[in-house]
């Protein structure tokens, strides 16, 4: 259920965007405590993307979870910028991150909702 996007203006080759996918879902399931078999993690590498009028390197990031707690975001956003950070050489303060707390029965998963 927990569903991490991270969107990047710069193109990472087949092996690290794989390094990163999956050090991003272990650490989402590990910081939530979910199951990382309940884990959904998308990069998506190379978009037209400015940040503070600059085409430097640079992301923006969705979290959303059932039951993410508000008290945490700062924790991730540190883990999440470090991620990117040691992943793809993405300065922390070249990052927006966007937290959204999903109700269960607003989330649909195996022909059902949580």
């Amino acid at each position: 259920m927990p569903y991490l996007k991270i969107q990047m203006n710069r193109q990472l080759d087949a092996e690290k965007s794989a390094a990163l996918l999956a050090s991003a879902s272990q650490m989402i399931a590990a910081e939530l405590g979910k199951p990382e078999r309940y884990v959904m993690v998308e990069l998506a590498s190379n978009p037209a993307m400015l940040f503070a009028g600059s085409g430097e390197p640079a992301a923006f990031v969705e979290l959303k979870s059932i039951g993410l707690p508000g008290n945490r975001t700062k924790a991730l956003s540190q883990v999440l910028c470090s991620l990117l950070q040691d992943g793809a050489g993405i300065a922390p303060a070249r990052v927006y991150i966007e937290f959204t707390d999903a109700p269960g029965g607003f989330w649909g998963w195996n022909n059902s909702t949580f």
